[in-house]
């Protein structure tokens, strides 16, 4: 029975760097994911004055309530969409100027209702090319708080920051969202606050943040429930047994539902305190999801769909289409690639089970790590797919290729 060490979660780790960051104290991190996305993030802090001290297995991060001890910055996001987004709300907090640029796809993800709060909470903040885009300049006087409006239906990620800024103001926040996507990225931000000792309350579609500041911890990071998703996924399809320690019962990511939906689909699930279990039966099933909560894990379902009994169709993942590419499309047409039948809407996509089996084919990854490892699994029962990137997983995974050439072998026995 493979199992499998899964690096720590991207999500998590991110959100730990900036509590540890603004938290009154030294915080130590334990094994905290090492990969592109949270390098930038910790050498983003670093420009910006923080203290990152990083040995193997543990990061130690001095604390500034007060917010960056550098008055001015020049920092790069790299392709981090949490880095891009935390931290330069982290950085109105502060006193000084702080520009923050990325890569051009980064440039082209969104950040506009995210901006919006914060000028309307009294942050002045320019961007210097595209509204709603990178880069940007804030200068930076501290917040005072208050109350705010957001439209958090293109990303979880800006409610987020939002709520990760509250203790850091002068009132606190009350926060009234109009629209939500990814509810469990909020509650994991949720608990990871109260770990750092701030409580907030909901109450509807507000949310009040207290002012106060946060106090430093020692914070053990879990496994990365999306990243478990493919070597789940994997023994769905392969008829073979996974286990992933350190991520069962009690897990903070929303993402280790996604076994559910194998379990939906035949598959055998074991989530117990220890970890979680899958167990391929051989057969698996068509069906509809709604994966609006758990939109990282669509395009691994869409990668092993065409192998179920009957049509898949995953609904509510309009989202999926401004992240790191198009995953809608880009699943669509790796699929079609393949040799598979495929539709899409708006906010949906179905797969057709076809009469001929699929062949291999080059993957079009459009930079994106969640595409290669997506259709890595597709390649478990497809020989002759390649990748036209696949050193992209380095964002979330570096070492993915080589952990899942050892699963494919551990199965192949």
């Amino acid at each position: 029975m493979p199992v499998v060490d899964i690096p720590g979660s991207k999500s998590i780790t991110a959100r730990a760097l900036f509590l540890a960051a603004a938290a009154d104290g030294v915080t130590t991190l334990r094994r905290p994911l090492c990969s592109d996305d949270t390098e930038g993030f910790a050498e983003g802090l670093a420009r910006l004055g923080y203290r990152v001290g990083r040995t193997p297995g543990a990061w130690q991060i001095d604390g500034r309530p007060q917010g960056p001890a550098a008055t001015e910055a020049d920092v790069y996001c790299r392709d981090g969409a949490t880095t891009a987004r935390f931290l330069p709300t982290l950085a109105a907090t502060g006193h000084g100027t702080y520009r923050f640029d990325a890569s051009a796809q980064m440039r082209r993800r969104p950040l506009l209702p995210l901006t919006r709060a914060l000028r309307d909470l009294g942050v002045d903040l320019r961007h210097e090319e595209a509204e709603g885009h990178h880069p940007l300049t804030v200068e930076a006087a501290g917040v005072e708080g208050g109350e705010v409006t957001l439209d958090a239906g293109q990303s979880s990620q800006y409610l987020t920051a939002l709520l990760l800024l509250g203790p850091l103001t002068r009132k606190g926040l009350r926060i009234r969202v109009t629209d939500l996507v990814s509810v469990p990225y909020i509650e994991i931000t949720i608990a990871m606050m109260r770990a750092f000792g701030v409580e907030v309350r909901r109450e509807g579609d507000v949310f009040l943040v207290p002012p106060g500041g946060y106090r430093a911890t020692t914070y053990a990071i879990e496994p990365d429930a999306s990243t478990a998703g493919y070597f789940f996924a994997a023994a769905a399809v392969t008829g073979g047994e996974v286990t992933v320690p350190g991520l069962g019962e009690g897990a903070l990511q929303g993402d280790l539902g996604f076994v559910e939906v194998l379990r939906r689909m035949g598959a055998h699930v074991e989530i117990g305190s220890a970890g979680t279990t899958v167990r391929g039966t051989g057969d698996l099933h068509g069906l509809t999801v709604n994966m609006r909560d758990i939109s990282d894990t669509m395009p691994t379902l869409a990668a092993i769909a065409p192998f179920a009994s009957g049509p898949v169709r995953i609904e509510d993942v309009a989202n999926t289409r401004v992240k790191e590419c198009d995953r809608l499309e880009a699943c669509a047409e790796n699929l079609r690639r393949l040799g598979a039948e495929v539709a899409t809407g708006p906010d949906w996509i179905e797969i057709r089970p076809g009469a001929a089996p699929l062949s291999g084919a080059e993957i079009k990854s459009y930079g994106d790590h969640r595409i290669v490892m997506s259709f890595a699994v597709t390649g478990l029962r497809v020989p002759g797919i390649s990748f036209d990137d696949p050193g992209c997983v380095r964002k979330t995974f570096p070492g993915f290729h080589e952990a899942f050439a050892e699963l494919r072998r551990d199965i192949g026995r």
